[in-house]
């Protein structure tokens, strides 16, 4: 029993370590703080919408089409007259729902398949590797244009087409470190004394993979939004007049010459909600990783 006790309390002893070093590597850099306060506000001005959007965004009006910034309007009208400004702040519910809601969804399906293939192997293992290959030679844009072309949009299957896009990444990382974690002595040990297997997985295998897997989900919250943005300029994403980033962007490209403003301030919005989910992605990986976890 000594072989297979002394990990677990190792991993107690060295949890708080770890978080804590994940601490200070967020809030001990200051290009990191400043992605962690970008994500901040951007999280209240979705969540508060309803109160700080000056307009209704569904709301248009021919007498204030393709209207300049000004007092009334701080990003102008588009072409229908509807204001900008409350469209970017209702369309940062869709983009930030989709960014952080897919990969969550992704991780814990990619990741049940890549441990069942890596801890089980033989026939199971070949056949979630070959449809995992077969996913995975497609980028995750184009797949995404394929599954939103048959479902189409809508809230629920934009969340979808983005999830499946992101599934075999998730897997694939999953089963590699499974593989490498199922040959640790203090597994082998615990199935050589016949613990059952969904305690072996949830107790040993699942908890000492979860650092890549959670590095590979922070880094994937910037790649859902730009995914849900080019869905939605392409016109499979949300679907108007429900406003989303990229939608807002797709409208301000037909009136190009009438209203920059559309274009500029949903592009600076992904931009920096990319930028900053990027940079946090980065020190969770640096936190994470064993050479610098003290």
């Amino acid at each position: 029993m000594s072989i297979i006790a002394d990990p677990v309390p190792e991993l107690v002893e060295r949890g708080p370590g770890r978080f804590d070093f994940l601490r200070r590597a967020l809030f001990g850099r200051p290009a990191t703080i400043v992605a962690v306060g970008i994500i901040a506000a951007f999280v209240v001005i979705a969540a508060l919408a309803p109160i700080l959007a000056p307009y209704d965004p569904l709301t248009q009006s021919m007498l204030r089409i393709n209207k300049p910034p000004s007092w009334q309007n701080w990003l102008g009208t588009d072409q229908f007259g509807r204001d900008v400004l409350s469209r970017m702040i209702y369309g940062s519910r869709n983009s930030l729902l989709f960014g952080l809601i897919s990969p969550f969804l992704a991780a814990i399906f990619g990741t049940t398949l890549g441990v069942i293939a890596g801890y089980f192997g033989g026939i199971i293992d070949r056949v979630i590797s070959r449809v995992v290959d077969l996913l995975l030679a497609f980028p995750e844009l184009l797949l995404a244009i394929m599954i939103a072309a048959v479902l189409g949009g809508g809230f629920w299957n934009v969340i979808v087409v983005i999830t499946v896009a992101f599934i075999p990444g998730f897997a694939r990382v999953a089963r590699a470190q499974t593989l490498s974690v199922k040959q640790d002595p203090y597994v082998e040990a615990a199935i050589a004394i016949g613990v059952r297997t969904p305690v072996i997985i949830f107790r040993h295998i699942v908890p000492n993979i979860m650092a890549p897997i959670i590095v590979l989900m922070m880094l994937w919250v910037a790649s859902a939004i730009r995914l849900e943005a080019s869905l939605s300029f392409l016109g499979i994403g949300t679907q108007a007049p429900n406003p989303s980033w990229g939608n807002i962007i797709r409208d301000g490209l037909n009136n190009l010459f009438g209203s920059p403003w559309p274009i500029i301030g949903a592009g600076a919005a992904i931009t920096l909600v990319v930028l900053a989910f990027n940079l946090i992605g980065d020190a969770v990986r640096d936190a994470l990783d064993p050479s610098t976890v003290q």
